[in-house]
């Protein structure tokens, strides 16, 4: 294969990491956001407080977007497979 051809799949796939994981990464910001503005405004300042709600989110994001997602990587894959042989 070209050495422009290896650096064109390189670059799908490196834009491909940042599509599938930006819900999650999204959803945990939000939440994150939303957790720190209501720490502040009750005057609770316990580290530990922001974890779960973020967690909960990131999974229950994650089960909603995985297929998607599973999808994206798999057709991605295909094509790789496709173009190599």
């Amino acid at each position: 294969m070209p050495t422009a051809v290896l650096v064109h799949h390189a670059q799908e796939a490196l834009l491909l990491v940042v599509v599938v994981s930006l819900p999650a990464l999204a959803v945990a910001a939000l939440v994150g956001l939303v957790v720190a503005a209501l720490q502040a405004a009750s005057q609770i300042q316990d580290a530990t407080l922001a974890y779960l709600p973020r967690l909960l989110a990131v999974i229950v994001a994650l089960a909603l977007v995985g297929p998607w997602m599973g999808g994206a990587i798999a057709a991605f894959a295909r094509n790789m497979f496709m173009a190599a042989g």
